[in-house]
């Protein structure tokens, strides 16, 4: 291995890195699945919640002043609808 320039030698590939599945963490709690943050469908800023939030929820934009109602499907991923 050639070494020059001020790198090292090469990290290895590892040839089974992408057939292994990136599982997201919100598929298992599915519905249950609380979020933290979202960013605003109207004016895209995003809007931390310290407590959380969850289905059935109403969360409000800080930025816009818009109101919405959370829907959380079966896999865990977060939906919003003008309340």
């Amino acid at each position: 291995m050639e070494k020059g320039f001020g790198y090292s030698s090469v990290m290895p590939l590892d040839p089974n890195h992408y057939e292994e599945e990136q599982e997201d963490p919100g598929e298992k709690e599915g519905r249950r699945r609380s979020f933290r943050d979202f960013d605003c469908p109207t004016c895209s800023a995003n809007n931390p919640y310290d407590d959380g939030f969850g289905d059935g929820d109403e969360v409000l934009c800080y930025y816009c002043g818009q109101e919405y109602k959370v829907l959380v499907n079966e896999e865990g991923r977060l939906r919003l609808r003008e309340a």
